[in-house]
């Protein structure tokens, strides 16, 4: 059984993800392997809200060159939560809009 804290990585802190949380939608870096009912259940276990709807997408790295040295940045997850018209709003994220 993963934990809440292994499914949600990190937030992602964007001029695009500060203008969702209006709508009532935040954006996080999630593991993987992690499914919609995972995140949905890490969110509001981790924020004590209420989650109406999550979408997800996987992200591929960009390639980056250093000179003739050629590499890739990984992959990744992002999840978009939305939360109910009656759920409070995430605290955390509350300083940074």
């Amino acid at each position: 059984m993963k934990s809440a804290y292994d499914v949600i990585i990190r937030p992602i802190v964007s001029e695009a993800s500060m203008e969702n949380m209006q709508d009532r939608k935040y954006t996080f870096q999630v593991a993987k392997g992690a499914n919609k009912i995972e995140i949905k259940q890490a969110v509001e276990q981790l924020f004590k809200v209420e989650v109406e709807n999550v979408t997800t997408m996987n992200v591929v790295g960009k390639y980056k060159r250093m000179g003739v040295h050629v590499g890739k940045r990984p992959d990744w997850k992002k999840a978009i939560v939305k939360l109910t018209e009656t759920s409070k709003t995430i605290e955390f994220f509350e300083g940074m809009a």
